[in-house]
């Protein structure tokens, strides 16, 4: 049986690992006034139609608290040129144009640190108290010929209309006019996510609304935490804690949240959400040969996997923190003591399982909620959670509505 403790226990994790809104107020003001210092009448990019927005886990929400104070929080963002494309300018002209706007914006803003140069981006960083930096991707638009690439394959084409291209050093056109820049299309994925959090997102935006007497548009999206994201944060931190002196093997977050989203099948308890999801997740990776296929749904021609063959480490360690976290969950979904339900998962979610557990109330009288049963033959069968006892051989999934 999953005890009501251990239930209640996962929820009491998600609240700990959650930012604060004024975290996400503070992300929010950051871009918002860098995107106002793009449009002020002496912009150099002011022609070009410059959009600033956020992506990543903030966009997602699914942001998590840094393992120490130490850490900072990273917050993704685009900026798009809307006015122009790849037939214009190189990426490096295209990232020195928006980087000498950005080094303005800092001397404006009277900040102290340097902006630095990443590969794909401009990383501003803030004052040491505000403890995060944002990353800048320079981008244009790529919907037209995005949607040339999908519709001569067959591929959805759903996502196409907020494709663009990022820039990229590494990339070995990066200093000369031409089509081939890296894709991208967080808008896209976004609203994929959204869609696989499916009803439940809508519910509970509305019953905020209510009862605050605010309208529905009044709400911002990062106010509202689903279950699908609650399991996507804790299994991101037991990902996290595994993975201390392992960071380049560790499973990226972004194939973590794809095959999570799939898996979620609309469960309203944060316990079931992450237990569908452990049991499920895994059959939504396509094998080719001996090659793995996670896509992004947003750009099917994308596999997030596609590092795996060249480092095939980093497969073993998906695959090995899937286990290690189908096993950690499963004890822990057992336990009704609040010690060992700490003890269950404080090897790989560190001092936040220990905070979780003071969260939790006096313990009802009542330890257990009655397990769901079906009947089979005559039989009862529990629905303790329960994992496969041996390693999955992945299948292609059906699709990605």
């Amino acid at each position: 049986m999953l005890t009501k403790t251990a239930e209640d226990y996962l929820a009491a994790l998600a609240d700990e690992l959650a930012i604060s809104e004024a975290r996400y107020d503070q992300a929010s003001r950051s871009y918002t006034s860098l995107g106002a210092w793009l449009h002020r009448p002496e912009s150099t990019v002011l022609a070009y139609d410059p959009q600033v927005y956020v992506q990543g886990s903030f966009r997602l929400g699914t942001a998590i608290r840094p393992l120490s104070e130490e850490e900072e929080y990273d917050v993704d963002s685009v900026c798009v040129l809307g006015n122009l494309g790849t037939g214009n300018l190189t990426q490096k002209q295209l990232k020195t144009l928006v980087g000498d706007e950005i080094k303005a914006y800092r001397r404006s803003q009277n900040m102290v640190k340097p902006v630095r140069e990443g590969r794909r981006c401009w990383v501003l960083s803030y004052a040491d108290g505000a403890q995060f930096h944002m990353d800048i991707v320079p981008a244009v638009p790529n919907a037209a010929r995005q949607r040339l690439i999908l519709e001569a394959r067959g591929l959805d084409l759903r996502w196409s209309n907020t494709a663009m291209v990022i820039t990229d050093i590494r990339s070995p056109v990066y200093e000369y006019i031409s089509d081939d820049w890296q894709r991208s299309n967080p808008k896209g994925y976004a609203e994929w996510f959204r869609l696989r959090m499916g009803a439940v997102f809508e519910q509970r935006r509305r019953a905020l609304a209510e009862s605050i007497k605010a309208s529905v548009e009044d709400i911002p999206e990062y106010r509202i935490r689903t279950p699908l994201q609650s399991a996507i944060m804790i299994l991101k931190r037991h990902r996290d804690g595994m993975f201390v002196g392992r960071y380049d093997e560790r499973p990226i977050s972004i194939i973590i949240t794809t095959l999570a989203a799939h898996a979620y099948n609309g469960e309203e308890k944060i316990a079931d959400a992450l237990y569908s999801i452990l049991s499920r997740m895994d059959q939504f990776i396509e094998v080719d040969g001996h090659r793995c296929i996670i896509r992004n749904p947003s750009d099917p021609l994308e596999n997030f996997a596609d590092k795996w063959p060249e480092h095939p480490e980093r497969k073993q360690a998906f695959f090995e923190w899937l286990a290690q976290a189908r096993h950690d969950f499963g004890e822990l979904g057992r336990q009704v003591e609040r010690r060992r339900l700490v003890e269950s998962v404080q090897p790989r979610m560190g001092d936040v399982a220990g905070r979780a557990a003071s969260r939790l109330g006096p313990l009802p009288s009542s330890m257990l909620r009655p397990a769901a049963t079906v009947t089979v033959a005559g039989t009862a069968a529990s629905s303790a959670p329960a994992f496969p006892n041996t390693r999955r051989e992945p299948t292609s999934p059906k699709g990605f509505a």
